[in-house]
């Protein structure tokens, strides 16, 4: 769980690269429920401007952070509706 955000679900899409983390990642924003946060764990950089795009482009989410730490990627991703 992270110490910032109240995650529901961490998602952990670590060694795939695009498009594997937006597809799991909507998967699993599917099956939550309004107000849930998904901490999705990335080791593709490009999932930085990928999830970005994503949620920018889709109603019902909103991305809340994005956190680089060495080769590690978290995005913290919440359903709004």
């Amino acid at each position: 769980m992270s110490s910032q955000y109240d995650t529901t679900e961490t998602l952990d899409v670590k060694g795939q690269s695009c498009p594997m983390p937006i597809v799991k990642t909507k998967q699993a924003i599917d099956d939550l429920e309004a107000g849930d946060v998904l901490e999705v764990v990335a080791t593709d950089s490009g999932s930085i401007s990928d999830i970005q795009g994503w949620a920018d482009g889709t109603n019902g989410v909103e991305l809340l952070d994005q956190v680089e730490d060495s080769d590690l990627y978290t995005h913290y991703v919440k359903k709004t509706e």
